[in-house]
């Protein structure tokens, strides 16, 4: 039986013209996917993306522009990860946040969690992730950033 709430955030990292970045997940390489990470106790939604932000990339939320895009997205947990809450539980309700950058950086990653990160124009990172609802979050990029598109 596992401990996870099945209530997440995911953390949009970009930049003013589309960039994203992305982490390749460490128990799944070759899965890529922007900051994500489970609500702790009662912590605030924000406090989460905040807190996963710093886990995953050491970036300092309070630095940049976070922004909560009002966006949940309920999916069902895949089969190999359920063992990490509880009994029973099969769907999650993932809050989508954004954290505007003035450009593309270098981040430090946590080890046990990433292997590698990239920074990509939004259409590519939306091609690489394996997450449905990573990919649908990245496509709102042109039209939250004013963005022309093809």
């Amino acid at each position: 039986m596992g401990s996870k709430q099945p209530v997440s955030v995911l953390v949009v990292i970009h930049t003013q013209d589309g960039q994203a970045l992305l982490l390749e997940r460490a128990d799944k390489p070759g899965y890529w996917q922007s900051v994500t990470g489970s609500r702790e106790g009662g912590e605030d939604l924000l406090d989460t993306a905040r807190r996963e932000l710093a886990e995953e990339t050491g970036l300092d939320a309070s630095r940049f522009e976070l922004s909560d895009w009002h966006r949940v997205n309920h999916y069902e947990i895949y089969e190999h990860w359920r063992h990490r809450y509880p009994e029973g539980v099969t769907h999650n309700d993932e809050h989508v946040f954004g954290l505007l950058l003035p450009e593309p950086c270098e981040v430090t990653l946590a080890p046990r969690e990433h292997l590698a990160y990239r920074w990509l124009p939004w259409e590519e990172a939306a091609a690489l992730v394996f997450s449905p609802s990573n990919a649908e979050a990245l496509r709102l990029l042109p039209e939250r950033l004013g963005l022309k598109t093809a």
